[in-house]
């Protein structure tokens, strides 16, 4: 069987993933909604994409550090906010972030996480955002807010594209669902898979969304009785005027999460966000939507130089980040990628992650003749 050490891409990564995980929690992660057409026109984006590469040029120490939303990043990536991910490994959120202050990239910590704001802040300290999904109860909602700003979260980052939840056909195939109940297949997929059930065993059972205490006065934010209907507790009337009521609230970088149109992304600019994140929520809400990378030109075009645009969905390879930037992002956000590393193999796992796609990004800069992050422009695609 594969080892750690011998993955070679995000792709084994997954597989190790797949293998090591109870079918009904790997499908959660890796799946998208209906039939799964975004999903793949995330992947598929990318793919379409071609480089005319440069030769002649002295490549032997590529730089690849750059600016991420007014700080600096050692490379083009950043952390996407993953929720529920102790299902996986304990204590994932905070492998990932420890493996994104290693490689000094942004870590986004989801409201779904199963690691707190405070304890992320306490023991992977390092570039951190803070992923704000807006919940009915503002008053609960405005406390997350200050619970980010008091432990030192530097970035806000406001979801916007959840009015209602998509529809995640592998969950209801697998029974996993609202409102949950423990079914034979489930144990016996846990059985199946032992290493993983011992762990989650020894370290308490599944965990809580423990940013979620407290809401809806429950005393366990349990992850088996609302992770497939989170989005019920959000507010689908949040418009305008409540994301203009948060630029009030909050004095640090704001970041708008869930952009697809150029014509959204200049008002929100308007309404004082700092930078637009183009995402589809990784294929997994509305079937059929644009890829994000597809959305990325219209964007980059309408905003000019005013903020920067970030996106998600589908990224795999370090070369995908060069795309990107040829395109006019300023960075790629890493969802499933490091999910995929964290869920084999805990901290290690996430590093390995970074360690394939950082490889990846300084092989493709040298054989594209590319010397710096700064100088990758249109003209490195092929037309």
């Amino acid at each position: 069987m594969m080892k750690l050490s011998s993955a070679c891409n995000i792709d084994d990564l997954r597989l190790l993933a797949r293998r090591r995980l109870p079918r009904m929690i790997f499908d959660f992660f890796d799946g998208g909604a209906e039939d799964e057409v975004t999903l793949r026109a995330n992947r598929a984006a990318y793919e379409r994409l071609r480089f005319a590469p440069r030769v002649l040029r002295d490549v032997s120490k590529p730089d690849t550090a750059c600016e991420i939303v007014g700080g600096p990043s050692r490379y083009p990536f950043l952390i996407a906010p993953t929720g529920s991910i102790g299902m996986a490994w304990p204590g994932a959120d905070v492998a990932i972030a420890r493996a994104a202050a290693r490689f000094g990239i942004p870590y986004t910590l989801s409201t779904n996480a199963t690691a707190s704001i405070e304890e992320i802040a306490d023991k992977a300290p390092g570039r951190l955002w803070f992923q704000l999904y807006v919940l009915y109860d503002r008053e609960f909602t405005d406390g997350l807010v200050r619970r980010a700003a008091a432990a030192g979260y530097e970035t806000l980052v406001v979801t916007v594209d959840l009015a209602t939840g998509g529809k995640r056909e592998r969950d209801s195939h697998n029974g996993f669902v609202v409102p949950y109940s423990m079914q034979l297949r489930h144990v016996l997929q846990g059985a199946m898979k032992p290493a993983w059930a011992l762990r989650i065993l020894a370290n308490g059972g599944i965990p809580e969304f423990i940013n979620l205490r407290g809401f809806q006065r429950m005393a366990r934010a349990d992850i088996v009785t609302i992770s497939s209907s989170i989005s019920q507790q959000l507010d689908a009337s949040f418009d305008d005027s409540g994301l203009a009521r948060l630029r009030d609230i909050w004095k640090g970088k704001l970041v708008v999460k869930g952009v697809a149109r150029a014509d959204d992304a200049e008002r929100i600019v308007r309404l004082g966000a700092d930078a637009i994140w183009l995402s589809n929520h990784g294929g997994r809400q509305l079937d059929g939507a644009i890829a994000s990378l597809d959305a990325l030109p219209a964007v980059v075009a309408a905003l000019g130089s005013r903020v920067p645009v970030i996106l998600d969905g589908g990224v795999r390879r370090g070369s995908d980040a060069l795309k990107a930037r040829a395109l006019g992002a300023q960075a790629v956000c890493i969802g499933r990628a490091t999910l995929y590393g964290a869920s084999v193999a805990g901290d290690a796992g996430a590093v390995r992650s970074l360690e394939i796609l950082v490889d990846e990004l300084e092989r493709t800069m040298k054989l594209c003749g590319v010397r710096s992050i700064g100088e990758v422009g249109p003209d490195l695609l092929a037309r």
